[in-house]
């Protein structure tokens, strides 16, 4: 038998299977190890597919593969080994991520003033105070200059600070961050980049002129003046942050969620928890998966995938409202992707690693879930094999007729929040 590391991970996988969803009957499962008799069909469509590799002049000891449905193990090479996992690093974050803050939390932007405001003009400084938002963008700076001009504010005889965790466009540098921040508000010196943006936006929406005599500059919070509070900016939802993250596997977005977290040992360690596996087959150095050092075990992979599948079920969310899904999300990272429709998937590429993790839904083994960790140089073909092999479990075991289990749900399409929404900016400032 295959030993697991708590009956957590067995208790939700059995939950996945089928097993009644009471937390009466999820706490009285005891079971600590996973039924160890693996499919012969599985089995055989493995080891044709790592031949396959193998002629290609790739070791099946860098090769990992794991299957499971429910608490059955199903096929596996190597599952247990920490291999170089690209951004599959980036489910470790998403799982981290709900468990602490939970699918509505929204990080808090507060702006403030350092003098008064008279006939539109701010006699002081502009104060911008970051709270770890990691998709602040052209198009919600936009909108913030936007509430600026509702409060009355046209200039700002002073300078712009920039405190706190405070990323924008994805420039970590918050020097940066803060000058392209002075740029968006006023709408006079944007360049073709910011105007493509507001394309975007609803086409009534306002084009803030907000003039900043001074100069952007990063302080601490300890050496700040007093400041008026003028309102609060927050951040689009954390289920559409996760979304959007792994879509187009946004490697600051992670790494800023990481550093919220903790850092990466913290979440590491949240994340192996909430999965129920040891820390040591999640072995990461840092947020964004930019590193061969971060290592994943195939079984880790997929126990954390299933974990946050637990996690959002009873929340009226699927798996899909997190991770994009074959047939479902033709942007971002399968764009040029044929995988089995309506898998749910999260992939990992680096130089020499190209990764797929995630649940395929079929007709015979009900919710599969799986990990495909490869090492080679020529990508593409490493892509193309794992749309093959997967492709050839779905037609072995069919395909599921509906799977509305992780189908995106609907409730989450009426609700999804836009980038440039002015109505996440709470106005406090009362002249």
């Amino acid at each position: 038998m295959l030993e697991l590391f708590g009956s957590g991970l067995v208790s939700l996988w059995l939950n996945v299977a089928g097993v009644p969803d009471s937390l009466d009957s999820l706490d009285a499962i005891e079971l600590t190890s996973l039924q160890e008799t693996p499919d012969r069909g599985a089995e055989r469509t493995m080891k044709h597919y790592l031949k396959q590799l193998a002629s290609e002049g790739l070791s099946e000891t860098t090769q990992g593969v794991w299957l499971q449905s429910g608490a059955k193990l199903l096929a596996t090479n190597q599952g247990t080994t920490p291999l170089p996992a690209a951004s599959l690093t980036k489910v470790a974050t998403t799982l981290a991520a709900l468990e602490t803050w939970g699918p509505d939390h929204q990080f808090e932007t507060l702006i403030a003033a350092t003098g008064p405001i008279q006939n539109g003009v701010l006699q002081g400084d502009l104060v911008i105070q970051g709270g770890g938002d990691p998709l602040f963008d052209w198009e919600e700076a936009i909108a913030l200059g936007h509430s600026l001009n509702q409060i009355g504010i046209s200039r700002i005889t002073g300078n712009l600070l920039i405190v706190g965790n405070f990323m924008m466009n994805f420039e970590d540098d918050r020097t940066q961050s803060g000058a392209l921040l002075k740029q968006a508000l006023n709408s006079k010196t944007w360049d073709e980049d910011a105007k493509a943006e507001y394309e975007q936006l609803p086409k009534d929406t306002p084009r803030p002129t907000i003039e900043i005599k001074g100069a952007v500059k990063v302080l601490t919070t300890s050496a700040l003046p007093k400041q008026i509070l003028l309102l609060r900016h927050r951040s689009l939802p954390l289920t559409d942050l996760l979304k959007r993250m792994n879509v187009h596997s946004q490697n600051e977005m992670s790494q800023m969620l990481a550093d919220n977290l903790g850092g990466v040992q913290a979440t590491v360690q949240k994340a192996a928890t909430a999965a129920g596996v040891s820390p040591s087959e999640i072995r990461l150095v840092n947020g964004s998966g930019l590193s061969i050092e971060n290592r994943i075990s195939p079984r880790a992979a997929c126990a954390m995938f299933a974990a946050i599948d637990h996690y959002i079920h009873p929340r009226n969310l699927t798996i899909a409202d997190l991770f994009p899904v074959s047939g479902w999300d033709h942007e971002g990272t399968l764009e040029d992707r044929d995988l089995p429709r309506a898998a749910v998937v999260k992939t990992g590429t680096l130089n020499e690693v190209s990764a797929l993790t995630g649940v395929l839904p079929t007709r015979d083994r009900g919710f599969v879930w799986f990990a495909i960790i490869n090492r080679g140089s020529n990508i593409s073909n490493l892509r193309k094999q794992q749309e093959v092999f997967l492709k050839s479990l779905q037609q072995q075991w069919g395909p599921m007729p509906s799977p509305t289990m992780i189908e995106p749900s609907s409730w989450v399409g009426m609700r999804r929040a836009t980038l440039g929404a002015s109505a996440r900016n709470e106005i406090v400032y009362g002249g």
